[in-house]
């Protein structure tokens, strides 16, 4: 009689009682699908080959978390201006597209542990053996685009600045020999080398730092966070990023 007494309280407290929100990654795995923005313009990390399949080392490496995460990849592709702020309006879980950790965004979103890693890097033609370092760069020739910090780089180090448009035309001139270098991203190069290994240029000098970037999600998801790691620390260990690392880079790019 007594339990029957207690029951409609016991109901009612049951009712009560909120159930547990779903993680982040408990809710991808329940939907199947990790959903990923990225560009889809951006070669070599996003971008779409001669028969219109989107490739690219980001997009490997998206897939490789997904299948990690026991899920499928499913991209959403977007421009670069509104990318990040797709997260924001909940278009996709992370972003993978070279987003460059910084102070800045890390104030309003989380990273996983950096996957690939970019230094600057002092480019000079195959036969020239008077640029060895940055420091002899000085009174040399350079070829950037003006407003570039790698532009602003080459002026410290008191090179003369031939102004360009773009990698591509800078390289062009120091293969032509009217400028004696260029100081550009390395990832940009071994891109570069990758599509045209016979290119008569070589890299000298490559600054210590590099910049860093991360798969980039909201904040207040550790449990993803936290497995999106686990995967990327698989992929490393196993050997598959060396393999993606070289199929576009010919290098490893993770340090």
């Amino acid at each position: 009689m007594k339990l029957l007494k207690l029951l409609p309280a016991l109901v009612a407290l049951a009712v009560a009682t909120p159930t547990l929100a779903q993680s982040a990654l408990d809710q991808i795995k329940e939907a199947g699908a990790l959903r990923i923005g990225t560009e889809g313009t951006y070669a070599p990390f996003t971008f779409h080959d001669d028969t219109g399949a989107l490739v690219g080392f980001d997009v490997e490496i998206g897939r490789e978390i997904a299948e990690r995460l026991g899920v499928e990849a499913e991209f959403v592709e977007g421009s670069w201006d509104g990318l990040i702020a797709g997260i924001d309006a909940n278009r996709y879980d992370v972003v993978i597209n070279q987003v460059g950790i910084t102070e800045e965004r890390q104030a309003k979103y989380d990273f996983s542990e950096p996957y690939i890693a970019s230094k600057a890097a002092l480019v000079v033609r195959g036969d020239n053996t008077d640029i060895t370092s940055f420091e002899t760069l000085s009174g040399k020739k350079s070829a950037q685009t003006l407003t570039s910090n790698y532009g602003k780089l080459a002026q410290q180090y008191g090179a003369e600045v031939v102004p360009t448009e773009g990698f591509d035309q800078s390289i062009a001139l120091v293969l032509q020999g009217r400028a004696d270098a260029t100081i550009n991203d390395s990832l940009s190069y071994f891109d570069f080398k990758t599509q045209q290994p016979d290119a008569d240029v070589k890299i000298v000098a490559t600054e210590a730092d590099a910049d860093f970037s991360g798969v980039l999600l909201a904040k207040g998801k550790p449990e993803l966070v936290d497995a999106i790691n686990v995967a990327l620390a698989e992929i490393k260990e196993d050997g598959t990023y060396a393999e993606i690392s070289e199929k576009y880079f010919g290098e490893d790019v993770s340090q």
